[in-house]
């Protein structure tokens, strides 16, 4: 499987009904780790390298922010 990118992750969320925006990116990213999390957990994801691909993305996007931030 290829990585998803972080709008395949958004979009993916925004599949089960989750739709987050906080006005605050990392905080946005922070949810969406927390909801992927309780779907993996709730084996609503179906193949686990969905839930660390999708992982992967928000990381790296929190990661970018974080670098920006200074």
């Amino acid at each position: 499987m290829r990585p998803m990118s972080f709008i395949e992750v958004k979009e993916l969320l925004r599949a089960f009904g989750i739709v987050i925006y906080t006005g605050n990116a990392l905080g946005d990213c922070i949810l969406m780790e927390d909801e992927l999390k309780e779907l993996h957990e709730a084996g609503m994801l179906g193949d686990p390298d969905i839930f660390r691909s999708s992982l992967l993305a928000i990381r790296k996007r929190k990661s970018e922010l974080n670098e920006s931030s200074y």
